[in-house]
């Protein structure tokens, strides 16, 4: 077979000019059918699939919801009843003042959005992980990135961690609450405001101290049970102490029973005796327990009618005579005047011997 013969069998070769160029082939109508049954045909084979899926997410979030709400009531109920609840403490009005209404109100706030926020977390990352796992995802990965973006976090911000945890035990635990006076050791005042993270005290100077929660080791606080108010009243050593003792009871007996300090005592005010005896004086000791806070109230006004009853007992106090001496004599005019001296006589040896020598110059002989 001839070379020609075979380029003829082979077709007409292709043009080398660069003019000419290939058409896009159009998609026939019959290549359009067959993409459309193929689409139809992979549809129909994973509808079942996804609709299962889909049922399932949204099974997953009504359920997420449902149970959100019903905990979220739950505790809010729970809350409410907390707070509604409150006991008395030894059967006396002390639990109403330890708990007053808006320490219960904010306390119950503090509380209540706390586990809310703890209960939504909850549900709601659960739900989230049932989720991607119904979308076979796998977890595995993100749970470990998760993870070490958690440690990370934590150990960065370990003293925000610190400081919340024990904002939510101090509120727990009622250690204080908002009308406390209170010693957090770094400051002391009254409590305006109590928070997860800090703590808004009021000096006694009217400055505002906030305090973290992290930061307080100890607390003191002088607003819960009972405060005691003292008063050491110092008298000569020649007082009779029956006369004294007398008096002091009067005094109490007195101011026990008058409004409003009846009250603001919540025990008989006390002669509890000598808490000292000194050579020239001897100190007397009355206590009272009071209500919280009042304590110096109610000591301002015991040392004024102590002040008064001694006044009109002739007992005398310690660092002035508080009734009129009746051994008093009339004062001698001459006591302040300072006795004479022999120095003030010029003539006088002592005087004498107390004068510089004059040194006497040497007498010129007359021209």
């Amino acid at each position: 077979m001839s070379l020609s013969a075979v380029l003829l069998a082979a077709g007409p070769s292709p043009s080398p000019t660069p003019s000419e160029s290939t058409t896009p082939a159009v998609p026939s109508l019959q290549d359009a059918q067959e993409s459309a049954t193929n689409a139809a045909s992979w549809v129909e084979q994973n509808w079942s699939t996804w609709l299962a899926i889909g049922l399932r997410v949204l099974l997953i979030l009504v359920i997420a919801g449902v149970l959100r709400i019903f905990v979220r009531r739950a505790i809010t109920k729970l809350i409410d009843r907390m707070t509604r609840t409150v006991q008395a403490v030894d059967g006396t009005a002390l639990g109403g003042l330890l708990v007053n209404v808006e320490r219960r109100r904010q306390r119950s706030q503090a509380i209540g959005s706390v586990m809310r926020s703890v209960a939504s977390f909850l549900i709601l990352g659960t739900a989230a992980l049932m989720i991607l796992g119904t979308f076979q995802i796998n977890l595995a990965p993100l749970l470990a990135s998760a993870g070490v973006a958690g440690v990370a976090i934590g150990f960065g911000a370990r003293n925000l961690v610190t400081d919340f945890l024990s904002g939510v035990f101090m509120i727990l635990e009622d250690q204080y609450g908002v009308g406390d006076q209170i010693d957090s050791g770094v400051a002391s005042g009254e409590v305006i405001e109590v928070g997860l993270r800090v703590t808004k005290l009021r000096g006694d100077n009217g400055e505002i101290w906030y305090v973290r929660n992290g930061e307080i080791k100890r607390i003191g606080n002088l607003s819960q049970g009972w405060a005691t108010a003292g008063v050491d009243v110092t008298v000569k050593a020649s007082e009779d102490l029956d006369k004294v003792k007398a008096t002091l009871d009067e005094v109490a007996e007195k101011m026990t029973a008058e409004e409003p300090w009846n009250e603001l005592l919540w025990s008989p005010i006390e002669v509890l005796g000598l808490d000292s005896v000194l050579l020239d004086s001897m100190v007397v000791r009355v206590t009272a327990k009071t209500m919280p806070g009042k304590s110096l109230s109610v000591e301002r006004e015991l040392r004024w009618r102590i002040k008064r009853a001694f006044d009109a007992a002739d007992i005398r106090i310690v660092g002035g005579a508080t009734a009129p001496l009746e051994d008093s004599e009339t004062p001698d005019p001459t006591a302040a005047v300072a006795a004479p001296s022999v120095y003030a006589n010029a003539d006088s040896p002592q005087a004498a011997a107390a004068s510089p020598i004059v040194q006497q110059r040497p007498s010129t002989p007359a021209k």
